[in-house]
């Protein structure tokens, strides 16, 4: 008995001891992600902006609209963390600049930036804006500068390389990804339901290449935005379109760099160095003092408090950035847009709103939702604008067509006014490859659709047409009241087809060619407000227990990829999306322009 009563006392010790220690690893682990957090996101120390600074601007980073999502991974390894460049403070601290008497001019370290259309149109545009207002020099150095860096660089004042540099400037294409041929082998039918000749985000899962009306538009597009980089390229450089169109055919990344500088590519030839010198000679320092670099990001947060203004006037904007769904913690997510929302409409502080869409669209009904919830801000008698981004495309457009006014890059791709649903059978998958058979036993003709793993009956794949086109009319409906257009008038510039920005002016699909400063600017004249104070939303948190969600995941992501192998796990997460789409979609195809 006391041999039992040891084991007993044993055991549990044991068990008390185990405890323990994940009680103890768990408290550390808290506190080492807390103090990785707090180190990631505390403000930098302020570099001293004197009446002699150079605004420093780095362009070996991604151009972004938000923070990306912190995971553990990116927390422990510091990734992601420093190579973001959000753009609002971006431009803000260049428009800053202009104004401020200790900046003389900037330095623009043009390295291998990456972002949307939107966002390297808006940087280039807010550098040309600054000379012109102020008269101010901006120089530009890179050793390898990649075309967004070199659409961007082109306007500066002077443009210099490595003497053994390189550009790239080759125009603009977009690749789409076919999984027809797969799904063929694997014995995967995906079944579409679709309004909209153009509507071609079905394509990769029924088609082995782009389609012609596919083709036609995008061509249509890429062509429209490329003309725009183009012509600022062309202006800034003091070439003819022509001219950067034939170097853009000619493969310059090959080009001698002094053959750049005969061209009038680039200005001049310089090592790092020697540029510090040079830019030391332009504030009038010798070469033994040090270079006055303010960093952007430094730069912004030292002007934050003068950004703060004390108002009962209120402006928000509202981010719409990402897919759009009914849940979840990423995108755009109509369960937590939504309440914001409704919270702003009944905010007396709350003047206006201005939505900053950068979406491609997503679920219809979570964007029906949105739009409603927009329309309820509306009837409160606040007004609100619209700002496009890189994207505000299908259900992007859907949450903006309503506003009282749509301003937009010119380069910013929208439209794409249609609907689809998709409904995947893996019955060949799991019968033919796998053995796996079936039986189903139903009170009712239609008890087991949507089925993973039967066909759709004429009857329902009519049904299912039956809702895509309500939705569709419910669709250009919403259209139609918002830009104050006839159905008809809708129909002929939507069926899915995407626009350019600058086209989408022209049609009627948006009003203005403005960025996101020039579009508070005009809701705040419109308001005939003489002092506002301009509050953002949503507020960023991250908590702990995002961190550990995501820890979750990367687990759980990596043991499948050990499995699976990295391509057959790529293959899955794309049949996991589809499963877990809602029945109807509002959602351009998935396009990234290559820059």
């Amino acid at each position: 008995m006391s041999m039992l009563k040891k084991f007993f006392t044993s055991l549990l010790g044991s068990l008390a001891a185990i405890w323990i220690s994940i009680g103890i690893l768990f408290l550390l682990g808290i506190f080492t992600v807390s103090v990785v957090i707090a180190s990631a996101f505390k403000s930098t120390s302020m570099d001293a902006v004197n009446d002699n600074s150079i605004l420093y601007i780095n362009l070996a980073t991604t151009i972004s609209e938000e923070n990306p999502s912190v995971d553990f991974t990116s927390l422990v390894y510091e990734q992601n963390l420093e190579n973001v460049t959000l753009l609002r403070p971006l431009l803000s601290s260049i428009a800053l600049a202009a104004d401020d008497p200790n900046i003389k001019g900037i330095f623009i370290d043009a390295g291998m930036v990456s972002g949307g259309s939107s966002a390297i149109y808006e940087v280039a545009q807010a550098l040309t804006d600054f000379r012109n207002k102020s008269g101010k020099w901006v120089i530009a150095y890179g050793d390898e500068i990649n075309q967004g860096s070199y659409i961007i660089s082109s306007g500066a004042s002077e443009l210099v390389l490595n003497p053994v540099g390189m550009v790239d400037v080759h125009g603009l294409s977009s690749n789409i990804t076919f999984y027809t041929g797969l799904f063929e082998k694997l014995g995967i039918q995906v079944q579409v339901v679709k309004v909209g000749t153009f509507k071609s985000a079905v394509e990769p899962y029924i088609l082995k290449d782009i389609s012609p009306a596919n083709r036609q538009q995008i061509e249509a597009y890429m062509g429209a935005i490329w003309e725009k980089f183009v012509s600022h390229m062309s202006h800034s450089r003091g070439l003819s379109e022509k001219e950067i169109n034939a170097y853009a055919d000619s493969l310059i990344m090959t080009f001698s760099p002094e053959r750049l500088v005969e061209t009038g590519l680039v200005d001049k030839l310089m090592y790092r160095h020697e540029v510090e010198d040079h830019l030391k000679s332009l504030v009038g320092l010798s070469n033994d003092k040090k270079l006055p670099l303010v960093s952007q990001e430094r730069y912004y947060e030292s002007k934050r408090n003068e950004l703060s203004v004390s108002s009962k006037n209120g402006i928000a904007v509202l981010y719409a950035v990402g897919e759009i769904s009914q849940s979840g913690n990423s995108g755009i997510a109509s369960d937590r847009l939504v309440p914001i929302i409704l919270d702003l409409a009944k905010d007396d502080q709350i003047k206006g709103m201005v939505l900053r869409v950068n979406s491609p669209g997503g679920s219809a009904f979570a964007s029906e939702q949105i739009w409603e919830a927009l329309q309820t801000f509306k009837k409160t008698g606040k007004t609100l604008y619209v700002s496009m981004g890189n994207y505000a495309a299908s259900g992007g457009y859907y949450i903006s067509c309503g506003a009282d006014k749509i301003f937009t890059s010119p380069v910013t791709l929208t439209g794409s006014i249609g609907i689809f649903g998709l409904l995947p059978n893996i019955k060949g998958l799991l019968t033919n490859h796998l053995g796996i058979t079936f039986g189903t036993v139903s009170t009712n003709q239609n008890g087991d659709f949507p089925s993973l793993t039967e066909p759709m009956t004429p009857f329902q794949a009519a049904s299912m047409q039956n809702m895509i086109n309500r939705g569709y009319e419910t669709f250009v409906g919403r259209v139609a009241e918002g830009r104050g257009m006839s159905v008809d008038s809708v129909k002929q510039i939507a069926e899915g087809r995407v626009w350019a920005g600058v086209t989408a002016v022209d049609l009627g699909l948006a009003d203005e060619i403005g960025d996101l400063e020039a579009t508070i600017d005009a809701l705040v004249k419109e308001l005939g407000l003489d002092d506002y104070k301009i509050q953002y939303y949503p507020e960023a948190k991250t908590s702990l227990w995002d961190i550990f969600r995501s820890l979750k995941q990367e687990i759980r992501t990596a043991a499948m990829k050990g499995v699976m192998g990295d391509n057959a796990y790529e293959f899955y997460e794309k049949t996991r999306r589809l499963k877990e789409m809602d029945a109807v979609q509002c959602r351009m195809e998935e396009v990234k322009i290559e820059f």
